[in-house]
């Protein structure tokens, strides 16, 4: 989107979480007839940090891998896009977790995902091993609920970044419902904990129906009252933004307060533009990334949740969890688009190029 800022500028967005090397079929089928796979990498919390760091924004990505081959090649990929990657533990105890996937789209019974991060370096994270200064120094620091499924050390480490405290940063939490995840009981109850902590939550519509039961924007905003902006992904229809008192603050508060009287949201609906689908995967960090830049420049919410549709459109429309961002002139001209024209575009493979035709039939 923009070019890479200057290595004395500030952070503004630190993201935690685990990475893993992730496995990619060569060809379509099942796991078991499958014979062989490409590397990459993967990781809700890095995704965005890679995400971020291509849109011209300096990030950081905190995490723990092992000192192994594999972590060596997760903090060198992540490094790759330009993320700093300097608050990354190595654990000589524990390996860096991997996962295979199948092909198939995730919302088959077809598609299979195996994971093996049981014990992983990532999963001893704790507040002794991660000290707080390490992820405060960003203008925002980036949460999901897939940290506090790993382990009771991981959960931990969630409810003391989450808790309240002078001049902490924004802190942004994707809720990330992953019900395979939570192998000691459902974590529903968890995530809304956390989810009541941050300042900007991310959760879909589904995830949301699923994990608490809740349909619809409006229910969602009545469990989590206390963030500022609340933001529901309903898939291709959109996004909903709920947001109370003005654009998401995203320098650290100067005081920690008493809970503010309840003052009516402001609700924005703005749909997602059709997309050809190429890999229906990776799309939720890259939209969060999207509205979080957008969010940086202190965008309205209509212009946040457009980047954040564009974003996830770059994720859909190639193969892998990471895509090239549109350069920020182009998604910036694409944001700006009357509501009509918004509504008739069409974005398929190669639509971030600038030399690309978009369509808006």
């Amino acid at each position: 989107m923009t070019g890479t800022p200057p290595e004395d500028a500030p952070v503004d967005v630190v993201c935690l979480g685990e990475s893993m090397v992730t496995f990619l079929p060569s060809r379509p089928g099942s796991l078991a007839d499958v014979p062989s796979f490409a590397r990459t990498i993967g990781g809700a919390e890095s995704n965005v940090a890679c995400a971020l760091a291509a849109a011209g924004h300096r990030t950081k990505w905190v995490g723990r891998v092992g000192r192994d081959g594999f972590g060596d090649h997760l903090v060198d990929a992540i490094a790759g896009y330009g993320v700093d990657v300097s608050a990354v533990g190595r654990d000589p105890a524990r390996p860096t977790g991997v996962y295979f996937r199948t092909a198939t789209d995730r919302a088959t019974d077809a598609h299979e995902v195996v994971y093996y991060r049981a014990g992983s370096a990532a999963s001893a994270m704790s507040p002794a091993n991660v000290p707080y200064d390490s992820v405060a120094d960003g203008r925002i620091l980036h949460l999901s609920g897939i940290t506090a499924a790993l382990s009771a050390d991981c959960l931990a480490l969630m409810r003391t970044l989450t808790a309240p405290r002078a001049n902490r940063p924004l802190v942004s939490f994707d809720v990330n419902h992953r019900p395979g995840l939570w192998r000691d009981g459902p974590g529903a109850g968890v995530l809304m904990e956390l989810a009541r902590r941050a300042d900007l939550v991310f959760v879909g519509e589904d995830e949301a129906e699923d994990a608490w039961g809740l349909s619809g924007p409006a229910a969602v905003r009545a469990a989590l009252p206390e963030p500022a902006v609340l933001v529901v992904k309903r898939g291709g229809a959109g996004a909903v933004v709920l947001e109370r008192g003005g654009p998401a603050r995203t320098a650290p508060s100067p005081r920690v307060a008493a809970p503010a009287p309840v003052v009516p949201d402001t609700v924005t609906d703005v749909p997602a533009p059709a997309v050809d689908i190429v890999a229906p995967v990776g799309a939720g960090d890259a939209f969060a990334a999207g509205f979080l830049s957008a969010t940086l420049r202190g965008l309205g919410a209509r212009e946040r949740v457009r980047h954040g549709h564009l974003m996830a459109a770059a994720a859909l429309t190639a193969p892998g969890d990471l895509a090239a961002p549109p350069r920020r002139a182009h998604a910036d001209r694409l944001v700006a688009l009357d509501d009509d024209a918004w509504g008739r575009l069409h974005l398929g493979p190669g639509w971030t190029g600038e030399d690309q035709e978009v369509r808006t039939p």
